[in-house]
């Protein structure tokens, strides 16, 4: 009896089992019919710079494979299909030639009145480079890197050269997560684009005819698009959520221990840095932004810096901030508002903030020290991420991401996910580095215990939101 019993257990479980798969199975779809390239259509990611005449680049169907092959002088080339999608899970297996770069897009668009009918919008990115950012997540034509792979470990060694790499990307509601061989490489929360074609791209190779005719394949691509939430991976601790939400939290950051440092609608929380209230010119709140306003370019002489009430140890600081074109700002950390009460900006550690093409202090100090994400005439910014070194920098109109991590000694400055500066404030380097600054007559400058978070007036317009903050 006991076991008849077993074995009814038994047979029970393998028919739910069995019957879920079964279920799973039910709801892929093929996106490639093996035969021609019937449902998909061929669009231009550059328009302008390239000889028409020359066309776009080919693809080939084979079987349940298709295959890309990259061709010099045209124009990055997308195979789009003629469907659009808002939500879904989509499986492909991606083989690509060492030397070539191409991704996949998703709730991607393309309309003439957007730079001559360019495709952009979301690219989960095929990278069999060194710098290994393969399942990272790229915005195609619009902001660049929205989750390049800088804090996954796991995730960046994923992929494999040579070999066929299985991708899936669940793209539901607002949340975008990627893996590359059943690890998790993403884990984004974006909310500005809902629905779009799915693409496979031929990156451009330029005139370089050493990469001439080197391919790209794809194969079993199919794609899921009803009982979505069954069907969801679980989420991976080694995929940072990184969120673009405007001044909202999401779910995941209040599990973290973070909280708005700025409601998005009022200046509580906020003083002047050098009086007891929020200054009543120089600073305007509109649309959820925080904007210093345009004086001419003097340091503190409308509106003034602006402090946190409260003071700050060890923590994680994030914004969105948008400059503009020759534009000069910066967010500074453990300030002391009892020093330099005279003319100019309040002392502290600053991530500068600058227009590095336009702005003249670009080319001050010693070797870019005065350039976006850097450590203000202290550390020059450079990509911890790439082996190139090269920082990518911010660009007028443009939101970008600024973090910064302190944990005692400690200190990161991340420029949109990418980390640009790391030193320790404690150390005989760091006194070093102050000795020859202009900080050097403020003692025991950057090694305070605890300080404000200022966001500085430097007479130009610039603009903050999404301001948050977590401790340690």
């Amino acid at each position: 009896m006991m076991i008849k019993l077993k074995n009814l257990i038994v047979f029970i479980f393998l028919a739910i089992f069995c019957g879920s798969i079964a279920n799973a199975q039910e709801n892929w779809v093929s996106l490639f019919n093996g035969k021609n390239l019937d449902g998909f259509i061929k669009r231009s990611g550059t328009p302008g710079g390239f000889d028409k005449s020359k066309g776009l680049a080919e693809y080939i169907v084979d079987g349940d494979q298709l295959i890309g092959v990259s061709t010099t002088d045209i124009p990055s080339t997308y195979l789009c299909t003629k469907k659009m999608y808002s939500d879904f899970i989509l499986e492909v297996d991606v083989k690509v030639d060492v030397g070539l770069n191409s991704g996949i897009q998703f709730r991607s668009n393309s309309s003439p009145d957007y730079r001559g009918g360019e495709v952009f919008g979301y690219q989960c990115e095929i990278d069999p480079s060194e710098r290994k950012w393969s399942g990272g997540i790229f915005d195609q034509s619009r902001r660049g890197w929205i989750y390049p792979v800088t804090m996954n470990e796991p995730g960046r060694e994923a992929f494999k050269n040579g070999e066929w790499n299985k991708y899936r990307i669940e793209a539901i509601g607002n949340q975008i997560r990627t893996w590359v061989n059943g690890v998790q490489v993403t884990n984004l929360v974006d909310d500005m684009t809902a629905e779009g074609f799915i693409a496979f791209q031929i990156h451009s190779i330029g005139n370089n005819k050493a990469h001439e005719g080197l391919q790209i394949k794809w194969r079993g691509a199919r794609i899921m698009t009803e009982n979505l939430e069954e069907n969801r991976w679980p989420l991976e601790p080694n995929a940072k959520e990184f969120s673009y939400l405007k001044n909202e939290l999401t779910d995941y950051e209040v599990r973290k221990g973070f909280r708005l440092l700025w409601d998005g609608k009022t200046t509580n929380g906020w003083r002047g840095a050098k009086i007891n209230k929020f200054p009543e010119e120089g600073w305007e709140i509109k649309n959820g932004e925080l904007s210093v306003l345009e004086s001419g370019g003097a340091e503190s002489r409308n509106g003034g810096d602006i402090v946190t009430i409260d003071q700050f140890s060890s923590f994680e600081l994030e914004l969105d901030f948008k400059i503009t074109e020759g534009a000069n700002s910066g967010i500074k950390y453990f300030v002391d508002t009892d020093l330099n009460k005279g003319v100019g900006s309040t002392i502290g550690c600053e991530f500068q903030i600058l227009d590095d093409v336009r702005h003249p202090d670009a080319k001050k100090g010693v070797n870019g020290n005065r350039t976006v994400g850097s450590l203000y005439d202290l550390i020059t910014a450079k990509s911890y991420s790439e082996p190139n070194k090269n920082k990518r920098g911010a660009s007028p109109g443009q939101w970008c991401k600024a973090r910064i991590i302190v944990k005692g000694g400690h200190v990161e400055h991340w420029l949109n996910n990418i980390k640009v500066v790391e030193y320790d404030r404690f150390s005989q380097m760091f006194d070093a580095l102050v000795a020859y600054s202009k900080y050097a007559k403020w003692e025991n400058f950057g090694q305070a215990p605890f300080g404000h978070i200022l966001l500085q007036d430097h007479g130009n317009s610039v603009t903050y939101r999404s301001i948050k903050i977590r401790e340690f």
